[in-house]
């Protein structure tokens, strides 16, 4: 048979039109998720999600694509045409585009009100489908910002700061930054050296340098600074640092340089110097450290997680589509199990991304309008650390698995959008808490806390609440992993301090691929007794294969290929 010298071409064109143009549509397991957490609520949110949806699978998807390339990323600009100093970054034409489509969806408005964690990162999801795209980092450290103004401030640095951050007007809202890391401690916030002194006059001045500050062009950063001689973090005040004076003048703060990073290429991060800069407490100056990892922390946590949700997302439709338009030895590549098999890892872990994610989002919604349980409290706390940890990781990998399928043209820049989101998810598993700060946190807590005790009932109780038949040999083997997780906690812990530390990985790794099992459990019993039409029973046999049983189980299975093969079909 003679081969079309157009043929590998038009197929490539086959590739490039069969993919969604509006992700929240073409997302099933996404729309299923979002209703059983929401109910009622999820129609009155339908719209906007859709809307969104085609704007990331379209206008922004185009427009970060442009911006990414080699002279298009930001700019350091320091002087005004006029010779002011203005410590401003230009940017590329796109990024207001993309920020226009962004803000006008309300995704940081809607926090006017407590309770719409859910539906706020149903969109922030959606917009991770296109990677960091210059404006997450800077939707992420709003977020926290907001939240911090609302819980912590008092009523006159509140009243000032956070109206302007609830604006959806891209052209005129404010947004913020947050400003931790400095060169000598990293991880270690007790380190810090950065200096606030008292003004008497209910403001600060800021003294010193802080190493890694992203989203710099922002309107308002949320800072550490040492405020009183107490050692470690103790010492440490939380201050908001406006980026002009009431004059309309530059603060104090100056930018060394950009920061040349490997992903997020078209969000701006610099050092940065403070001489006298002007700040307002955030809140009592001695609780400055636990303000920042309760209200600031813990919400990038988790739109961390939720965005490395979404670039696996991005990264399933890549490789499964690809797949199913690429041929090779007088088929589709998607008929070949190592190639089902990929697609297949990749859809699995997007699910318990998802699962993880906003059952997280679910539980800020809960313990934002006083429902939560202590249970549901000391889950989250351990929770949001180790799903940061797991869906970065995965995210990682998973990107790397479509790279995989499209072989050579999946590392080719101009070709497809793989090579960006793998450089941005490196980044994303930096961003927030390293892997091993991260680990050791959920051990620290749970030797201060025993939040453990809440997060094992937690995970027993979603179990005995699954009932389909379908399903309950896989309740049966997830409780057992829940407790062997358990014997072993308690036997690192009698180890002692050392021993604790050398497995804290290997046990965060089970306990978060034993949660996230449980979730989707708890979210396939509810699909099935709606007769929702779902392949969840064959992703979660998949995903509970591949992250909870031995390495060599699948060439026992009698079950495994048909799987893959029904897996493949499976958007």
């Amino acid at each position: 048979m003679a081969h079309h010298p157009h043929a590998g071409r038009d197929a490539l064109h086959a590739w490039e039109n069969s993919k969604p143009t509006n992700y929240f549509e073409a997302d099933h397991n996404l729309q299923t998720v979002l209703r059983f957490y929401l109910g009622n609520a999820y129609d009155v949110a339908h719209q906007n999600w859709a809307q969104l949806g085609t704007d990331a699978a379209t206008h922004i998807d185009h427009a970060a694509k442009l911006e990414d390339r080699l002279g298009n990323h930001p700019k350091l600009e320091r002087w005004s045409a006029l010779g002011e100093r203005f410590e401003q970054i230009e940017f590329h034409p796109n990024h207001d585009l993309t920020g226009r489509l962004v803000w006008r969806s309300g995704i940081l408005a809607m926090q006017a009100q407590p309770g719409r964690t859910v539906e706020q990162m149903g969109l922030y999801y959606l917009l991770g489908h296109n990677g960091e795209m210059g404006h997450l980092c800077s939707l992420a450290c709003t977020s926290g910002l907001i939240k911090t103004l609302q819980f912590a401030a008092d009523d006159a640095v509140r009243d000032q700061f956070l109206p302007p951050l609830l604006n959806p007007n891209f052209d005129d809202m404010q947004h913020g930054a947050q400003f931790l890391t400095e060169i000598q401690g990293g991880s270690d916030v007790g380190a810090n050296a950065v200096v606030a002194t008292d003004n008497g006059d209910g403001t600060w001045r800021i003294q010193g340098e802080k190493w890694f500050c992203s989203n710099i062009n922002a309107d308002q950063f949320l800072m550490t600074a040492r405020a009183t001689n107490a050692a470690g973090t103790k010492g440490l005040g939380l201050f908001l640092v406006p980026r002009r004076l009431a004059d309309g003048s530059t603060n104090g703060f100056f930018i060394r340089r950009l920061k040349d990073k490997l992903g997020t290429r078209t969000m701006a991060s610099v050092e940065l110097d403070f001489h006298e800069a002007v700040a307002y407490p955030v809140g009592a100056i001695e609780h400055g450290f636990k303000t920042v990892v309760e209200l600031v922390l813990n919400t990038s946590r988790l739109m961390n997680a939720v965005a490395c949700a979404g670039v696996i997302r991005r990264a399933h439709i890549e490789a499964k589509s690809y797949a199913c338009h690429r041929e090779a030895f007088g088929s589709s590549i998607a008929h070949y199990p190592l190639v089902q098999e990929a697609v297949a890892d990749i859809l699995a872990e997007n699910y318990a991304a998802v699962a993880s994610s906003f059952y997280l989002a679910h539980l800020v919604d809960r313990i934002e309008t006083q429902q939560a349980t202590d249970n549901e409290k000391a889950t989250f706390r351990l929770l949001v650390n180790l799903n940061k940890y797991i869906t970065s990781i995965r995210a990682t990998e998973m990107v790397h698995r479509a790279i995989e399928v499209l072989g050579g043209n999946g590392a080719i820049e101009s070709f497809s959008i793989l090579p960006r989101l793998y450089r941005d998810t490196v980044v994303l598993e930096s961003w927030e808490g390293t892997h091993n700060v991260l680990c050791l946190q959920i051990m620290r807590d749970i030797a201060r806390f025993g939040i453990h005790t809440g997060f094992f009932a937690e995970l027993r109780q979603k179990l005995a609440n699954v009932t389909r038949p379908e399903l309950v040999s896989t309740v049966a083997l997830v409780e057992q992993h829940i407790n062997n997780l358990e014997t072993r906690l308690d036997q690192l812990r009698a180890e002692g301090e050392t021993s604790l530390q050398a497995h804290a990985r290997r046990w965060a790794d089970a306990a978060a691929s034993i949660a996230q099992a449980t979730l989707l459990l708890a979210e396939a019993d509810w699909e099935l007794a709606q007769s929702i039409h779902t392949a969840k029973p064959d992703v979660i046999a998949h995903f509970v294969q591949r992250t909870l049983k031995p390495a060599d189980d699948p060439i026992s299975d009698a079950e495994y290929l048909p799987r893959l093969e029904r897996l493949i079909l499976h958007d």
